[in-house]
C-alpha cells in the first residue's frame, strides 16, 4: 500500500487508489483470507477513505492573458463613454428536450418523476441556446435554436438582436462591441464566424463590429455567463425541459434583484454543421486587426464603400 497512498497532511485522512476487491486478492495470495467489505471496515479504522479527483493544479497562466484583459477594460470604457452597445455573447449548453432529470432541487409535494434513461433517442429534439447580454442595460436576449450551434447561428443571432432590439435601443449607433469566448462558434479562429459578421450585420446594417476574445480557459469572466446563463440554471434546476415552450418560459422569467430581463425565442431554421470558407471569400473581408493581440482584437467594416 506504500506507493499506493495518498494523504492530507491536516486532517491525517488517507486515501488510496486501489479497489478493496484487488487488496482482499492480494492479501489471499499472502495467505490472508479476508472479503473485500472487511477490507472496506479496516481501511476505514486506518482512517482511508473514497475519494474523487479534484481540479487543483493550474496549468499556469500565459504571458498574454492580463494584457488581453486589460485591453478589454479598456474597450468597454470607450464604448461606454461613448453610449455604444457592448454584447457579451456566447452558447449556452445544449439541452436535451424531454422527461429527462434535470441538476438542482425544487420545492414540490412530491418528487417529478422522470425517465430512468437520458437516452437521445427519446428526446423530442436538441435545444441550442445562444445568448446575446447587453452589459450596460443588464438585458438579454437568448435564442433557442432546434439545429447545430453553427458560426452562422450565432451570427444569425445577433443580428436578430440588432434588428429586434438594438437599434432600437441605441438610434444612431453604427458601432458595437462584442466580448466573445477564444472558442466555438464564435471562436477567434473561425472564417465562418468572421463572415457571418460581415455579411450579417457590416453589410446588412451598415455597422462597424469591433470583437474582443478571452483568452483560451478564461470563458468564465465572460460577463454572460455569471450574469445571466448561470441565472437561467438556476431559475429551472431540478425541473425537467419537457417542452421546447418550457425551456423559453424559464428563460423569459429569469429575474435578478439587480434588475436583469431576459427574451427569448425559438429558431426553427436549419444550420449545417463544417461550412468551408475559401481563401477568396476571406481576402474580400473588410477586417483590421488591432495592434494589440491582433488575433484576439479586430475591426470588421461595411464594403459598400470600401476601396
Amino acid at each position: 500500500m506504500k506507493h499506493e497512498t495518498a494523504g492530507d497532511p491536516i486532517s491525517g485522512l488517507k486515501w488510496t487508489r486501489r479497489a478493496t476487491e484487488k487488496i482482499a486478492k492480494e492479501l489471499k495470495s499472502l495467505g490472508i483470507e479476508v472479503s473485500r467489505t472487511t477490507v472496506a471496515r479496516l481501511l476505514k479504522e486506518l482512517k482511508y477513505s473514497l475519494k474523487v479527483n479534484h481540479k487543483k493544479r493550474s496549468s499556469g497562466s500565459p504571458a498574454d492573458r492580463n494584457e488581453q484583459f486589460e485591453y478589454i477594460a479598456e474597450q468597454r470604457q470607450r464604448f461606454a463613454r461613448r453610449g455604444a452597445p457592448i454584447l457579451s455573447i456566447d452558447s449556452k449548453k445544449k439541452e436535451m428536450v424531454g422527461n429527462f432529470k434535470n441538476a438542482g432541487r425544487a420545492w414540490n409535494r412530491d418528487p417529478v418523476l422522470v425517465n430512468d434513461h437520458d437516452f437521445r433517442s427519446h428526446a423530442k429534439g436538441m435545444a441550442t441556446p445562444y445568448g446575446v447580454y447587453d452589459v450596460q442595460e443588464n438585458l438579454a436576449s437568448v435564442f433557442v435554436g432546434v439545429s447545430y450551434d453553427t458560426p452562422e447561428f450565432a451570427a444569425d443571432s445577433i443580428e436578430r438582436w440588432w434588428r429586434g432590439e438594438g437599434r432600437k435601443r441605441y438610434p444612431g449607433s453604427k458601432h458595437l462591441l462584442l466580448l466573445a469566448d477564444g472558442g466555438g462558434s464564435n471562436g477567434y479562429r473561425c472564417r465562418a464566424w468572421k463572415l457571418g459578421l460581415q455579411e450579417k450585420l457590416c453589410d446588412r446594417h451598415g455597422l462597424t463590429v469591433s470583437v474582443s476574445h478571452y483568452p483560451t480557459g478564461t470563458s468564465k469572466w465572460n460577463p454572460i455567463e455569471h450574469r445571466l446563463f448561470s441565472q437561467i440554471s438556476k431559475n429551472w434546476e431540478g425541473k425537467p425541459l419537457n417542452s421546447y415552450e418550457t425551456i423559453l418560459k424559464y428563460i423569459r422569467t429569469t429575474r435578478t434583484t439587480t434588475g436583469l430581463r431576459v427574451r427569448s425565442s425559438l429558431v426553427r431554421k436549419e444550420y449545417e454543421k463544417g461550412v468551408k470558407i475559401s481563401d477568396d471569400q476571406m481576402a474580400q473581408l473588410r477586417i483590421k486587426n488591432h495592434a494589440t493581440q491582433p488575433l484576439r482584437n479586430y475591426t470588421l467594416r461595411p464594403r459598400q464603400n470600401w476601396k
